[in-house]
């Protein structure tokens, strides 16, 4: 295979590497109050067949219902502000993490999103192995209630409660 292009070959140019400056990312997502989400990578801004990744700013103590996102992997690297996981059967195991921190959700593993602050909003970078929006809400009783404010991204588009 020649480095050279031909006419068969993709346009390198325009089909290669692409940047995505951070104000220009797509507020057109899934919104609800008191979360405010963009997307960076996605199908309809750049192609990405196999993953999403946006920022998320969830409003202080916001926190989902029990659910987890079938066979995707989810990534979630805290910018700033203080996020809680709680995760397992019934919820019961729970760990925090600070700006600079990444959280890492296994596929099909139950688990609750909160914002461990009462008066800071969290700022994330979420990243999914997939487009697909898969939420599955399960019929645990959070440890942590969840407030009015869903959690609505790509993978949660009608929110988790």
């Amino acid at each position: 295979m020649s480095s050279k292009h031909t006419h068969d070959e993709p346009a390198w140019k325009h089909d290669g590497v692409r940047v995505i400056p951070g104000n220009q990312l797509d507020a057109n997502t899934a919104q609800t109050p008191g979360m405010d989400r963009k997307a960076a990578i996605n199908f309809a801004r750049v192609g990405a067949q196999k993953l999403w990744a946006g920022t998320v700013h969830i409003h202080p103590d916001a926190k989902t219902g029990a659910h987890h996102h079938g066979p995707l992997e989810s990534v979630i690297y805290v910018v700033k502000g203080r996020a809680r996981m709680r995760w397992g059967e019934h919820l019961e195991f729970t760990a925090e993490a600070g700006p600079g921190d990444f959280i890492y959700v296994p596929p099909y593993v139950p688990h609750q999103e909160i914002n461990a602050s009462r008066t800071e909003v969290l700022e994330c970078v979420l990243c999914r192995s997939d487009g697909e929006a898969v939420a599955v809400n399960l019929d645990i009783e959070p440890v942590e209630k969840p407030e009015q404010v869903l959690w609505v991204d790509p993978t949660h588009p009608r929110g988790a409660v």
